[in-house]
C-alpha cells in the first residue's frame, strides 16, 4: 500500500455520557473525504483507542469505513498488548476492507520488551496479518521507543511496509530512512495520478456522494445506497521501499526533506487543509512556500497538540467544523482559559 501524503489521526466522538457518537463519526469522515488528504488513521492515540472496548473498536472501524470515500487510504489502529488480540482486530479490519493496520508497540511489560521480544511480536503478527503492517512508535505515551536497528530488521519482512514515528526528532527520521534503505522494494498498483489504489476502489465501495448520513436523515439510521461497480482503469505502477511517516506536525517539512513519505498528524484532525498545504508545496518543489506553510501551523501544533493533547485537539475540531466534543474520563474538556488559547492558535488555519 502506498503511504504518501497527509493522514489525519482522527478523533473518536462521544456523547457527554461517554457513549460513541456514531452520527458525528459519519459527519467528520464525510468532511475529511472531501479534502485532499491521502487517507485516515482510525483508532490511533488521537482516537483514544486505549479508552475503547473491543466491541466499540469494531463499531468505530465499521462506521468509518462505511462513511469514507473509496479513494482514501484507511489505516486501522489495532494494537493490543498480546499478539492474539492484535490479530483478532487485524482480521476484523481486513473484513472491513481497510488497507493496512497501524500497530503500536506493546509496552505494559516494559522491562521485558527487549529486542528478541519485539522482533518476535512484529514478525509473528506480520506472518499472519491479512493486511500490511505499519509499525507505530510513540514513546511519550508508551515510554518505549522502537530502536532504529529493530525497525531496520523488521523492514525486511515482506508484510511490514512502514513506520509511523511520533518522537518528533527529524534526526531519528533521517536515521530510520537510512537504516531501511536496503529493504526490499515493492511494485504497487497506483492510479493514473500516482496516488494510492485502495481495496475499496477495486471492490466498488460507496463513494461519498452516495452515502446518506444519519444527520441528513434527521436522526434516523444512516444508509448507504450501493452504486454500480465503478469501471476502474489502472494505468500505473510504482516501486516503493519501506515508508516512514512523521507523527509531528511541527517537524513535518523537515521530516519530508529527511526522507519521510508523509505524515500521520493529530493536528490534521482539526486542520487537514493547513497540513496538506505543507505537503503539496513540498511535493511541488516550492521550498519557500512550504516553509511559510510550515511556520503557519507551528503555533497550533505546539499549543493544541503538544500542550493540550486530546482535549485541545477535540476543542480545535469544534472550532473548525469537525465535531470534537468531550474526551473520555479521566481526560477532561478544556476550561475557558485554555479554550481561548486554542482559539487564538487556530484562528488562521483553514480546515
Amino acid at each position: 500500500m502506498l503511504l504518501e501524503g497527509i493522514f489525519p489521526a482522527v478523533t473518536t466522538p462521544f456523547y457527554p455520557d461517554g457513549r460513541l457518537y456514531l452520527k458525528k463519526i459519519e459527519h467528520n469522515v464525510d468532511r475529511y473525504s472531501r479534502t485532499p488528504v491521502a487517507g485516515l488513521v482510525v483508532l490511533g492515540s488521537t482516537g483514544e483507542a486505549v479508552m475503547l472496548g473491543d466491541d466499540e473498536s469494531r463499531t468505530v472501524l465499521r462506521v468509518v469505513r462505511e462513511a469514507s470515500a473509496a479513494e482514501k487510504v484507511l489505516l486501522a489502529g489495532v494494537a493490543r498488548e498480546s499478539l492474539s488480540e492484535t490479530l483478532r482486530l487485524a482480521e476484523f479490519a481486513a473484513d472491513q476492507q481497510y488497507d493496512a493496520v497501524l500497530v503500536r508497540t506493546p509496552h505494559y511489560y516494559g522491562p521485558q520488551m527487549r529486542k528478541r521480544e519485539m522482533l518476535t511480536y512484529y514478525r509473528a503478527l506480520a506472518d499472519r496479518s491479512p493486511l500490511p503492517v505499519v509499525l507505530y512508535s510513540i514513546s511519550k505515551f508508551t515510554h518505549y521507543e522502537l530502536p532504529a536497528d529493530i525497525v531496520a530488521a523488521l523492514a525486511q519482512h515482506p508484510n511490514i511496509i512502514g513506520l509511523k514515528d511520533s518522537g518528533g526528532s527529524v534526526e531519528r527520521i533521517a536515521e530510520i530512512v537510512a537504516a531501511t534503505r536496503s529493504a526490499t522494494r515493492r511494485e504497487l498498483v497506483v492510479t493514473q495520478t500516482f496516488t494510492a489504489f485502495t481495496n475499496r476502489m477495486l471492490l466498488g465501495n460507496t463513494p461519498p456522494e452516495h452515502f446518506v448520513s444519519a444527520e441528513e436523515l434527521g436522526g434516523a439510521a444512516a444508509v448507504a445506497v450501493a452504486p454500480p461497480l465503478p469501471k476502474v482503469k489502472v494505468m500505473r505502477k510504482k516501486e516503493v521501499g519501506f515508508q516512514v511517516l512523521s507523527g509531528s506536525a511541527h517537524t513535518l517539512l523537515d521530516s519530508l526533506e529527511a526522507g519521510a513519505s508523509g505524515g500521520v498528524l493529530a493536528l490534521a484532525a482539526c486542520a487537514p487543509q493547513a497540513c496538506q498545504e505543507i505537503y503539496t508545496a513540498w511535493k511541488e518543489n516550492d521550498p519557500k512556500l512550504a516553509r511559510e506553510k510550515q511556520q503557519r501551523v507551528n503555533a497550533a501544533s505546539t499549543v493544541v497538540v503538544q500542550k493540550m493533547g486530546i482535549p485541545g485537539i477535540k476543542h480545535a475540531c469544534d472550532l473548525n467544523g469537525y465535531y470534537g466534543g468531550r474526551p473520555r474520563i479521566p481526560l477532561l474538556p478544556l476550561d475557558a482559559e485554555h479554550q481561548a488559547e486554542v482559539a487564538m492558535a487556530m484562528a488562521d488555519l483553514p480546515n
